[in-house]
């Protein structure tokens, strides 16, 4: 299959299906001297995980990280990392009703059409499960980009259904398995996702994503656009049907006197834009915003076909996610993370003499 590595000089590979015996990716491009152990992995992978509380799928992994090449002593010496993640909780028979229907809403349609056959054991290469990788990857582009930038990702779930925060506390999103910025309301969403559940049906849900540190003069003005490539990453992610930058589509209602930033010596007065303009960062906060659909993956009959053309109803049973938006969070900083490690080192290839221009707007 092709396409399954991204970035030019900060590249990442992916290889493995959801109930293969491992998955794994190489990364290539990464400077040496970076100090990194296999440990370090494990804070995001669990954050990323499923079966840690009841609002996600049961499916429990060990998500425990091989480093196969390109560290030794415990630094990057500049030539392919290779990352390895060994399967240990797959239940390939929860598929087997399936293999012969197409579910709708799915990728099973569009992967038989394409290649003319299909690997139906959760979703094969389709499977949510290949982000674990993007995930490990990008432990390594975090860890950089803070130590050589200061560059902080973060993000959290800003919506789910029609529920919104009320409050918002950067302090309490950690603090609550759905990555939610208000700790009020986290008793709320558990009845909702209970209730969800017990229904069999699924929901949708927005996640928020920010960068703080980035300097001004990241990314290209054409075809490398900033946004054009965080946009690309972030709905390269599993169920992303929609990606906004800065306000978004929230322009549409702005006029042009309240949506340009405008700048002071001491400061922009706003960030409508996100960070980013003509496709390069201006030192403010990159942020950006991800919708995802509801799973498809329900309890609740659906029309669909089989192989044979004939129609039948679809019931899909199984470990599945009542909401992948619940821990998609780690996710969408992970592509963030990445694609500005891989604009840092292009910036760094081709403007790195031009150094500190002046004025610079804090």
């Amino acid at each position: 299959m092709s396409s399954n590595s991204f970035g030019k000089l900060f590249t990442v590979t992916t290889f493995g299906e959801s109930h293969g015996p491992a998955i794994g990716c190489v990364i290539d491009g990464c400077p040496p001297g970076l100090s990194i152990a296999e440990e370090e992995f494990r804070t995001d992978l669990d954050r990323r995980a499923t079966g840690k509380s009841r609002h996600t799928s049961q499916r429990r992994e060990a998500d425990e990280v091989e480093i196969l090449s390109g560290v030794y002593e415990g630094k990057t010496t500049g030539t392919p990392i290779a990352l390895l993640i060994r399967n240990t909780d797959q239940r390939s028979k929860d598929y087997g009703d399936i293999a012969q229907t197409f579910r709708p809403g799915h990728a099973d349609y569009t992967y038989w059409q394409k290649y003319g056959i299909r690997d139906p054991r959760g979703g094969g290469r389709s499977s949510a499960r290949e982000t674990t990788m993007r995930v490990a990857a990008a432990v390594i582009a975090k860890k950089w980009l803070a130590e050589r930038y200061g560059v902080r990702v973060r993000g959290y779930l800003a919506q789910i259904g029609e529920i919104t925060p009320g409050s918002f506390d950067w302090n309490v999103v950690e603090q609550n398995p759905f990555f939610w910025p208000d700790a009020h309301e986290v008793s709320t969403l558990e009845s909702y996702m209970d209730a969800l559940r017990k229904s069999g049906d699924s929901v949708g849900a927005r996640v928020n994503v920010v960068a703080d540190g980035v300097p001004p003069g990241w990314g290209e003005p054409i075809y490398g656009k900033l946004d054009g490539d965080l946009a690309a990453a972030l709905m390269s992610i599993n169920a992303v049907k929609g990606v906004e930058i800065g306000d978004g589509f929230g322009v549409v209602a702005q006029h042009g006197s309240q949506h340009r930033d405008e700048m002071a010596i001491d400061g922009f007065a706003s960030n409508h834009a996100g960070g980013i303009l003509g496709g390069i960062s201006t030192g403010q906060a990159i942020l950006a915003s991800m919708a995802l659909k509801p799973t498809s993956s329900i309890l609740i009959p659906g029309h669909s076909v089989n192989l044979a053309g004939e129609p039948v109803d679809v019931v899909t049973k199984g470990r599945h996610d009542p909401c992948v938006g619940i821990r998609a969070t780690p996710i969408a900083e992970a592509m963030m993370a990445l694609v500005l490690m891989d604009h840092a080192l292009r910036h760094r290839a081709q403007c790195g003499d031009v150094g500190e221009m002046l004025p610079r707007i804090p």
